[in-house]
């Protein structure tokens, strides 16, 4: 299989998972409006609604950032830019491309970008070694 072939068919997988998502958040959508009728209950019962309005709230964005990353990645492959990593420019490996189809950046300038992100105070292993403890 060439590569253009392979990109043919991650596009028809991306759009296949674009509907099922739209459907998701479409029914996510709907189930939290319908959470957000007036209810009778206990302050339990709206803390448990609260904290499972959340939960659905975070759901969502996670889904509508998987779709947006979709969206993008079905764009590029209409203008010819997809499997290019934004990064460094060099091409992107079929594999990564199978496994996160809406990649748009290879695993070392994915790596290195999460690096940067990462603030050193994050890391437990960071924190423990600077813990000097109290002299006795």
């Amino acid at each position: 299989m060439t590569r253009k072939q392979a990109i043919e068919k991650l596009k028809a997988t991306l759009i296949q998972r674009r509907e099922g998502l739209r459907r998701t958040v479409a029914g996510d959508l709907k189930l939290l409006q319908k959470m957000h009728r007036p209810k009778s209950g206990d302050i339990l019962d709206a803390v448990a609604d609260s904290v499972q309005d959340e939960l659905n709230s975070q759901l969502l964005e996670a889904e509508s950032k998987e779709l947006q990353a979709i969206d993008d990645a079905i764009a590029r492959m209409d203008n010819d830019s997809y499997g290019i990593c934004e990064g460094c420019g060099k091409s992107i490996p079929l594999t990564r491309l199978r496994a996160v189809p809406h990649a748009n950046d290879c695993i070392e300038c994915r790596r290195l970008l999460e690096r940067k992100r990462k603030h050193p105070a994050a890391s437990m292993n960071r924190v423990f070694d600077q813990y000097e403890p109290d002299p006795v």
